[in-house]
């Protein structure tokens, strides 16, 4: 077994005399471990440098990039969970397969376990894990940007007893920000995805409110304030200001206004 905290306090140096496909294996069932500690730990973090740094490139990249992509059917929460970091890490450096999207489209309007924490497994965070991929795939200019706004609304809608408690609306609102900055999009496409939410709230405007429908309700306040800031890909960078930031505002606020006490 590789020590990985070993590598990691060598400043992720490339560990001489192993070789790179077998240490990328080794990573990747990492990735899925039911282990946090070994998930969530010193794994990711190599993972993640070597990414960036390009030790992992080329075909390698790509053949990642599809292990990640078939976990997403994994019977594992903690397997599926963690999928859209790992792909996150590649499609920032650059690397998008369609299929990838597919498959990544297909687990986040239908996930069902929704938990931010488990006392057991650690982190599992869907729906911010997966916000963290959305974004990533929204900055990529071959990525069309409605239908990714349009999964955002449907993760947004889906019928759940679970209420958001890991800021799971903020890393969402914070994706579908970043995917409002691409350039190519007008007000009407910046705005369109935000009409089945409005129909789907408006009804909660008096009386109990559904957890989706406040986890809906929370997720709008905080893109709104977004798109009065601006938005930063990462954490600490400059906000870049949405595409269409004072068409998103209107458009939030009115859907935002009959649910409001």
């Amino acid at each position: 077994m590789t020590n990985w905290r070993e590598i990691y306090e060598a400043d992720c140096a490339r560990p001489q005399g192993r070789r790179l496909d077998d240490l990328v294996a080794e990573l990747a069932e990492a990735l899925g471990s039911p282990d946090p500690e070994v998930r969530d730990g010193y794994p990711y973090a190599v993972l993640d440098a070597w990414i960036r740094r390009g030790v992992i490139d080329g075909e390698r990249r790509l053949a990642l990039g599809d292990v990640m992509a078939e976990r997403f059917t994994d019977p594992r929460t903690e397997a599926r969970t963690f999928a859209p970091l790992v792909l996150r890490m590649i499609v920032s450096q650059g690397v998008l397969r369609p299929e990838w999207l597919d498959a990544f489209a297909a687990w986040y309007r239908a996930e069902a376990d929704l938990r931010g924490r488990d006392d057991q497994l650690g982190w599992l965070h869907a729906v911010a894990h997966g916000a963290d991929l959305l974004g990533a795939v929204g900055l990529r200019p071959e990525a069309d940007p409605e239908p990714l706004l349009a999964l955002a609304a449907e993760r947004l809608l889906a019928p759940t007893g679970y209420l958001f408690a890991e800021r799971e609306d903020e890393r969402l609102a914070k994706a579908v920000a970043l995917v409002l900055t691409r350039p190519d999009l007008t007000p009407e496409r910046s705005t369109g995805w935000l009409t089945p939410v409005g129909g789907a709230i408006a009804p909660y405007a008096r009386g109990p409110m559904p957890a989706w429908a406040s986890n809906t309700v929370r997720t709008l306040r905080a893109l709104y304030l977004l798109a009065d800031l601006g938005v930063a890909a990462e954490r600490g960078g400059r906000p870049v200001p949405l595409t269409h930031a004072a068409a998103v505002r209107a458009r939030v606020a009115e859907v935002l206004r009959p649910v409001l006490p």
